[in-house]
């Protein structure tokens, strides 16, 4: 069988790498891939990020299936274009994908159907959010509304940071993002090259932007990812990732620096309210409303010291880096689950994990998250083993060689008996990598070691 992985981030080095142990999996092609896939021998890069393309190219080479990585193809509806044809895909709709490339459309659904997520309002005009801003007083979050690679949320401690958060926001001059880019939008991390006209490091949206502006949620975060068939839920391994650049949660907003699996936030009294409070509606609600959701479902969750989950965000794909320890721990047969998830039989499928913990650091670029460097040769890279594998996300090869080519660059995922010793082997393994101006945090998987 061939199997085709749309994106080119450490989500889909990690989803090629896990497709590749099925027996049934012949050959595994990655649009556009990165200097990770392009290394190794038994994946094959293919550069193409124009839907149109690839669908040409997984008709004339057969693919069996294809499976979307990141959110810019899915809300430019690759899956609707590859359905049209008749070829086996799994993802959202451009339709359903909406939970993840509006906020606003995201916020007003989960109203609708009684959804626990913050109360919220949302502006198109710059005065009227400033208004709301300092009547509502901070702490205060500002979401820009549409996709923004992870950096488009200012949790805004004083009201300057939220006014500033609005006006970057709002402000209809183009910053040069990089939202366009079908491969991989979430892992180039490409922003506005001007850093001093963007201190909160955050993703401008461009003519006709709105803002989403919410009360401030006070918790433990969380990341509760499943998979749907368009009736039947199975919920994957819980995670926990690292959103802010610096160590103790410090630092702008990032699309995340590490995370690991499971997350012990998420107690069995957790998990089973977020699936009958949050899931099962969210999936009832968008069949309700006329769009069958299909493909992963990610829930970024808020949980309170009471227990009590509210939603975030919603995302329509797996995380990143959260894809990386949660696939490590996958034992079962990932190309078997995702072919009962696109012929409707999920309810036939029950997962089998690893009962030991995987926990991922991100290696970022210089610059990073604001203007990320590019070209920086990439040395000390360990060799692959069972339990440890050093996925690529901003990298590709010249002359050979691994460089930085986006602001993620790799993501050190290991296993290991506890977080704990997963934290300290990951760093260990980190040691001989070498790149200039190479950022980590050295305290990825903190909150569940103190725990």
């Amino acid at each position: 069988m061939k199997v085709l992985v749309i994106g080119g981030g450490g989500r889909e080095h990690a989803m090629a790498w896990k497709l590749l142990q099925s027996p049934k999996v012949q050959t595994v092609f990655v649009a556009p891939g990165n200097g990770g896939t392009a290394a190794d021998k038994r994946l094959h890069n293919v550069a193409i990020t124009d839907h149109a393309a690839l669908a040409d190219f997984a008709q004339a080479e057969r693919i069996t299936l294809t499976v979307v990585g990141p959110e810019v193809p899915l809300a430019g509806g690759v899956v609707d274009l590859f359905r049209e044809r008749g070829l086996r895909i799994f993802g959202p709709t451009q339709a359903a994908a909406q939970l993840e490339s509006s906020k606003a459309f995201a916020k007003a659904f989960m109203k609708r159907h009684a959804i626990p997520t913050a109360a919220y309002e949302v502006f198109s005009d710059a005065a009227a959010a400033h208004a709301y801003v300092t009547a509502q007083g901070a702490p205060i979050v500002i979401k820009a509304d549409g996709l923004a690679a992870g950096k488009g949320v200012v949790v805004a401690a004083s009201l300057d940071e939220a006014h500033q958060a609005i006006d970057w926001m709002l402000n209809p001059r183009d910053n040069n993002s990089d939202n366009g880019n079908n491969g991989n939008n979430d892992n180039n991390d490409n922003n506005d090259n001007n850093a001093a006209a963007n201190p909160l490091g955050v993703q401008h949206n461009a003519g006709g932007a709105r803002v989403v502006i919410e009360e401030f949620l006070d918790g433990e975060e969380a990341s509760f990812i499943v998979m749907c068939d368009g009736k039947n839920v199975v919920s994957l391994a819980t995670s926990q990732d690292h959103k802010r650049l610096l160590d103790a949660d410090a630092g702008p907003n990032t699309g995340g620096m590490g995370a690991y699996s499971p997350a012990p936030v998420v107690t069995p009294n957790v998990h089973a309210k977020v699936m009958k409070e949050i899931i099962h509606p969210t999936i009832a609600g968008m069949a309700a409303e006329g769009i069958v959701f299909t493909g992963f479902l990610y829930a970024g969750l808020m949980i309170d010291a009471q227990g009590q989950p509210r939603t975030v965000e919603f995302n329509c794909r797996m995380g990143d880096p959260e894809t990386q320890p949660i696939l490590m721990r996958l034992k079962s047969d990932l190309f078997d689950v995702l072919m009962s998830a696109t012929d409707g039989s999920l309810n036939e499928v029950e997962l089998e994990w690893d009962r030991r913990a995987a926990l991922g650091v991100v290696m970022a670029a210089h610059g990073y998250p604001l203007d990320p460097r590019k070209g920086d040769a990439i040395t000390g890279l360990p060799s692959e083993a069972a339990d440890a594998v050093v996925f690529h996300a901003g990298t590709s090869l010249k002359d050979g060689q691994p460089v930085t080519s986006g602001g993620r660059v790799l993501c050190i995922t290991v296993l290991a008996d506890s977080v704990k010793l997963a934290q300290q082997r990951a760093y260990d393994l980190l040691q001989p990598i070498q790149y200039s101006g190479m950022q980590f945090r050295r305290d990825i998987g903190f909150r569940a070691i103190k725990r």
